[in-house]
């Protein structure tokens, strides 16, 4: 990934340029009717699908449920102050040490473990959310195209998917040399102000964002600030934040100038904030350099610590094969905070690892009671109530959660193994079908919900759920009466809705 959003920059470059001229008064460009006549936003979150899906394909999202659940959480406290309600956000973490984030068309934003690691605080975090969150409200790759005029959604899409997948995948370097070398000859043709205007806009509406939801909005330039100096002289060891996000001394001047007029407000960090920072660390490493390296002292019980190294000294030992050793130190931090439902999910993660299946099983019940239908806790629980021979009490749980919480791509994957593994393999298909639902990928989904009739021995109400539900994913098809609405933040395909 330490590539790919500096070519993402170089794709939007390469689709035109961004006026950059604003009105006497300061207010931000109108964004209405102009971009939309290009890219619509169900053409921009196709785009964005079908990259988070290759991404997703080739092992590049951290599928945690406790990571995800706090940066979705949090994106939506940020976008839910972003004063536009066309986008439907998705916010998720991305396996790369780079100190990075970017914003992909149609909502999608990906943040690096490495950038969450090197914040100094939530409101740190936020400030990059809050910026990127503003590519996706302003509408920059859909400006772009609309500006460039000569460039279509199709050629878009191409160009981006093979910078952005390459630099994940390890595609031919050639491959990626080529998407790149298109979109470099597309860029000498426009004018090169267009990262610059696009970057400072997304300061002013970032750091408006950042303040209506209650953090510190000079956050924001700090962060930027601390990147630049560790950058040092000469350009070399430059965070990929910074080549993807050009940093100038005026803009972040002028980024400090608007959060004066704002004022800066005390926010104390949340708890979760320093135990996913703590969780992003220790799974960025093997497990050897995971316990040597960050945590190499971890079993000294007097070693002074805040609650979050407490927290990752632990996971070091899950991950250190110690997991003896991680039960009484998570044990002691959840005897002091349980209403934290991180402590409750690593203490049922570390019994499990120890071979105390009993245990781990009487903790999350426990949660399950505090925390109902959490996605973390009933995920947890029911990767225990697996490893315990129960699978048809984890398809239960399981089924409950996916019937009352929209369900993520790997909590439907997790409901699908847990069906098969109870003996209840049509509806092992249809969770399967939701997996490729949530992913865009709706043929494949049909084929999922086709297996699932041919198994033996349905029931009339399963085999009419499965044939409604196969001609209602057709009319997405791009041969579909319905095919505009496919995957569109407005309309997307409907999810499965409750089922048995």
């Amino acid at each position: 990934m330490r590539a790919a959003c500096l070519a993402l920059s170089l794709l939007l470059t390469a689709l035109g340029g961004v006026a950059s001229a604003q009105s006497p008064g300061g207010d931000l460009p109108d964004i209405g009717t102009p971009a939309s006549t290009t890219l619509s936003l169900i053409d921009e979150y196709k785009i964005g699908l079908m990259i988070v899906r290759s991404m997703r394909d080739a092992g590049q999202i951290v599928d945690d449920p406790e990571i995800n659940e706090y940066l979705q959480a949090l994106g939506m406290q940020l976008s839910s102050h972003a004063q536009e309600g066309a986008h439907r956000f998705s916010f998720f973490a991305v396996k790369d040490a780079g100190i990075n984030a970017f914003a992909l068309p149609g909502g999608f934003i990906g943040v690096n473990a490495g950038l969450v690691t090197a914040t100094r605080n939530e409101s740190e975090l936020a400030g990059v959310l809050s910026h990127e969150i503003a590519h996706v409200t302003q509408r920059h790759v859909a400006r772009s195209l609309q500006n460039a005029g000569r460039t279509n959604m199709a050629s878009a899409a191409a160009i981006l998917a093979a910078i952005l997948i390459g630099a994940t995948t390890g595609m031919p370097s050639d491959a990626v040399l080529g998407a790149v070398t298109a979109a470099q000859g597309l860029a000498a043709q426009q004018q090169i102000g267009f990262t610059r205007a696009n970057e400072s806009e997304a300061d002013r509406v970032g750091v408006g964002v950042l303040a209506a939801a209650g953090f510190d909005p000079g956050a924001m330039p700090d962060f930027f600030w601390t990147m630049q100096q560790r950058s040092g002289s000469g350009g070399r060891n430059v965070p990929d934040l910074l080549r993807s996000h050009p940093v100038t001394t005026e803009r972040i001047a002028e980024t400090r100038d608007r959060v004066e007029k704002l004022g800066r407000p005390r926010h104390e960090d949340s708890t979760s904030y320093a135990l996913i920072r703590a969780r992003l660390a220790v799974q960025s490493l093997p497990p050897e350099a995971a316990f040597r390296d960050l945590y190499g002292n971890a079993r000294s019980a007097d070693l002074p610590s805040t609650e979050g190294e407490t927290y990752g000294r632990a996971l070091a030992l899950m991950r250190a094969d110690a997991a003896d050793e991680a039960i009484p130190v998570l044990q002691d931090l959840l005897a002091r905070r349980p209403d934290v439902t991180l402590y409750h999910t690593a203490l049922g993660q570390a019994q499990l690892e120890a071979g105390r299946i009993a245990a781990s099983r009487a903790t999350l019940e426990g949660a399950m009671k505090l925390f109902p239908r959490s996605v973390p806790v009933t995920m947890r629980y029911a990767e225990t109530l697996m490893r315990d021979g129960d699978p048809k009490q984890a398809h239960i749980v399981l089924l409950d959660l996916f019937n009352n919480v929209p369900p993520t791509p790997e909590q439907a994957r997790i409901t699908a193994l847990a069906a098969n593994a109870a003996g209840d393999v049509a509806d092992a298909y249809y969770y399967m079908s939701e997996y490729h639902v949530i992913s865009g990928n709706l043929a494949l989904a049909i084929d999922q919900l086709r297996l699932a009739l041919a198994v033996p021995g349905l029931n009339e109400v399963q085999r009419q759920r499965f044939e409604a539900r196969i001609t209602e994913l057709q009319e997405y098809l791009p041969k579909g009466r319905h095919a505009k609405e496919i995957a569109g933040p407005t309309s997307p395909p409907p999810s499965g809705g409750r089922t048995r």
